[in-house]
């Protein structure tokens, strides 16, 4: 499964329609900007594990209280949601990165920048408490590097060798997670431009 198709299922399927309401966002720009950012989100966590960042992944998706983000997505809208959506994105796309993400879907979907800029941060929030519900704390810390091993996702699969088949089975989901980019191309354009 992957991210976008995570926070699709939210609430049954109607976790982001909920998100949107509150936003004031009808559900279909909804959908079209999570197709949009989901990937994107994705792909920079990769991008930030991959570079030796993984254990700060691991630490912003710690704390199983933030399934409630996912659960209810009216959660992620409130300032506490928001202010942990903007932190993850910082966490992934460096300062000033989420204004610049948020900036580029504007342009691309013809959203209103305020809009998007709301529904940027709620969103993340939605993929932090998602990814939690399905890997519980216990599973995330399972996967943790260790500081005498290699960093990133290599050193980690190689220090799970011999370990149990579920922590491999925990990093396989969350890996599956973070592959997923949709299309590929429109998802790479932005990343680049957000590297850029």
């Amino acid at each position: 499964m992957s991210l976008l198709q995570l926070l699709q299922q939210a609430q049954g399927g109607q976790g982001l329609s909920e998100l949107a309401g509150k936003i004031g966002m009808d559900s279909a720009k909804a959908d079209e900007l999570t197709a949009l950012l989901a990937p994107v989100i994705g792909k920079a966590t990769k991008a930030q594990a991959e570079g030796g960042g993984l254990s700060g992944i691991i630490g912003a998706l710690q704390g199983e209280d933030q399934a409630a983000m996912y659960d209810n997505p009216l959660n992620a809208v409130t300032d506490a949601g928001q202010a942990q959506g903007a932190s993850f994105l910082n966490g992934i796309l460096g300062n000033g990165g989420a204004d610049n993400l948020a900036a580029q879907a504007a342009e691309r979907t013809g959203i209103d920048l305020a809009q998007v800029s709301a529904f940027l941060p709620a969103l993340a929030a939605m993929a932090q408490g998602g990814m939690q519900k399905t890997m519980p704390d216990a599973a995330l810390s399972a996967m943790a590097p260790k500081p005498e091993g290699a960093s990133g996702i290599m050193g980690l699969l190689g220090g799970l060798m011999g370990k149990s088949q579920a922590g491999a089975a925990d990093l396989s989901m969350l890996t599956s997670f973070l592959d997923a980019d949709g299309d590929g191309s429109m998802v790479d354009d932005i990343m680049e431009k957000l590297q850029g």
